[in-house]
């Protein structure tokens, strides 16, 4: 038997167990079948050796594996899209807020560390800078600036409720 015509085989006998293994995992049809076709176009490019005795559970571990690299790439794409999301939601005005909590709020910001929290959130709400351009400005990934930004509000939160 030829390799496509046992490929072709393995297709009819093991597709419906890896769609639906896949379909578990990703919940999505779609990328489940995209998930499988991309298994059985690695075979055809002679990308492993099937033993028949394994080849069952090479298939699903496959599948497994595959999916897990799908949901891993969405969540990085979630991240991105949040930390995109929130750098465009920088377009809020002035908070009118009594001379007190104004200046507890900067003495905060004074006492934060490390200094570049306090640098990037005075860069980011002060200058009305984007995380894409303080990263660029620090040399740094904007995921840096990202949980940068979160230490520095985790720590003014902080030093607010205890005034």
């Amino acid at each position: 038997m030829t390799d496509q015509a046992r490929l072709e085989q393995l297709f009819r006998q093991h597709y419906r167990q890896m769609y639906r293994l896949a379909t578990i995992l990703l919940h999505d049809d779609a990328a489940s079948k995209d998930v499988v076709h991309d298994i059985f176009a690695r075979l055809l490019d002679g990308h492993a050796d099937l033993r028949e005795e394994t080849v069952e559970s090479f298939l699903l571990t496959s599948v497994r594996n595959r999916c897990l690299n799908v949901i891993r790439s969405r969540q990085i794409q979630e991240r991105v899209q949040h930390l995109y999301l929130l750098d465009l939601d920088t377009s809020v005005g002035p908070a009118v807020m009594p001379d007190e909590e104004l200046d507890a709020l900067n003495k905060g910001i004074d006492q934060l560390a490390p200094p570049v929290c306090r640098d990037i959130i005075l860069q980011h709400f002060r200058d009305g800078i984007t995380f894409k351009e303080i990263a660029r400005r620090m040399g740094v990934s904007e995921t840096t600036v990202y949980k940068h930004l979160r230490r520095a509000l985790s720590q003014l939160r902080q030093h607010i409720q205890d005034q």
